[in-house]
């Protein structure tokens, strides 16, 4: 990194001006190459590389190469108190000691509940009690977003975000789609997902012919969008789907269904080099399929460890395990999957959270859960973030 700025810094801002085409620059090869996060700070080397790094093209060009997992947002819920828990903590992925974030979006007008995250866009709604409910489409990285109204609010309803920077970048903002689900029950007992979509260029909602029956309820990470489709995981052995594009919804069974196993397995789904994955911790160990074919619902195994084996490797973290997780009957469990992206795992074990590197078999201890505000451990809202330049522009 110091090397290229060192490299770079040789191209003053008149050579720049020379070069009508920002797309023929060597700068704009090079910078548009390297994370966002880098670029962010790299912006403010001198009033040209400000220029191009904030240029569209530049922005939509870069935005289109994979960007490295940041870190994890993470918001608590309370069980039985129907207000809201109003603190939302950012975890970054080189912890190392380092503190808890706790007002990346106050440049939003007003508190809010996290809903899903997409590609460095996050979607929130206003807190309960509700005073001027809203839905809110914002990047946190550089404090744009776009306020949507909210006639019929419902602090139960999932929200998801779809968000393709490699399509859904034109007139130098993102295009997104919102995809709200309902659960209605039929007279003869039977219950269905219907949806609705908002699209940021008609700047309107509209009712999806498409439903899916299905008699369980969404579960963790709503909304997880891979390859233009929404996933989200159900309390029963099940995943809905919901191509955002085509309209069309069907359910994929989970790769192990919880009634072979002798104790209550806990699971949650998230997205690694495109693909869908499926994480589970049981009393038989931890886990990872990731989904080869959609329709014929075919998981292949990515990695598996005993409990035993992750106290060996961890034992500084873990003790007695395997007695712990298979004493879960009923309340929290003591080994909890939060969320996964591209090969981490935001997990908790009994009142601690760490990052779980699984590939490497490196373990992170982040901090108790106390340190987040209100020691809930009940379902919290954890979300991914991946860092963006793509602007918003509220075109209204």
């Amino acid at each position: 990194m110091v090397v290229l700025v060192s490299l770079l810094r040789a191209w003053q801002e008149t050579e720049m001006d020379k070069f009508g085409n920002l797309n023929t620059d060597i700068p704009f090869d090079v910078l548009s190459r390297l994370p966002t996060k880098d670029l962010v700070e790299l912006k403010f080397v001198s009033k040209g590389w400000h220029q191009l790094v904030t240029d569209p093209s530049f922005i939509q060009v870069q935005s289109q190469r994979i960007q490295p997992l940041s870190g994890f947002f993470f918001q608590q819920r309370f069980q039985w108190c129907q207000d809201d828990i109003v603190i939302i903590n950012y975890i970054p992925m080189k912890w190392e000691g380092a503190e808890l974030h706790k007002k990346v979006f106050d440049f939003l007008p007003q508190d809010v509940v996290l809903l899903t995250s997409c590609n460095g866009l996050f979607c929130c709604r206003s807190c309960f009690p509700f005073e001027q409910p809203a839905i809110f489409v914002c990047n946190p990285l550089n404090k744009e977003w776009i306020k949507l109204d909210w006639a019929e609010p419902d602090k139960e309803k999932s929200i998801a975000l779809a968000f393709d920077p490699f399509q859904d970048f034109s007139d130098n903002s993102a295009n997104f789609k919102l995809v709200s689900v309902s659960q209605s029950e039929t007279e003869q007992e039977e219950f269905y997902f219907s949806f609705e979509i908002y699209s940021s260029k008609t700047r309107s909602w509209k009712l999806s012919k498409e439903i899916c029956w299905c008699n369980s309820n969404l579960y963790k990470n709503k909304g997880v969008f891979i390859g233009g489709i929404l996933h989200w995981l159900t309390d029963g052995d099940q995943i809905l789907t919901f191509n955002v594009e085509n309209e069309f919804a069907w359910l994929i069974s989970a790769p192990l269904p919880a009634m072979e196993l002798n104790s209550v397995p806990e699971s949650c789904i998230g997205d690694s080099k495109g693909c869908l994955h499926y994480i589970m911790i049981s009393e038989e160990g931890l886990h990872v399929w990731f989904l080869e074919d959609y329709f014929d619902c075919k998981w292949s195994m990515k990695h598996c460890k005993t409990l035993a084996a992750m106290e060996q490797e961890h034992g500084q973290f873990f003790y007695n395990l395997q007695e712990r997780v298979k004493q879960r009957l009923t309340g929290n469990p003591w080994m909890d999957p939060l969320a996964f992206k591209d090969g981490v795992l935001l997990l908790r074990v009994s009142n601690t959270i760490y990052l779980y590197h699984i590939e490497r078999c490196k373990m992170d201890e982040v901090c108790d859960i106390s340190k987040f505000g209100t020691n809930s451990m009940f379902c919290p809202t954890v979300l991914p973030y991946s860092m963006s330049l793509v602007p918003l522009l509220n075109k209204a």
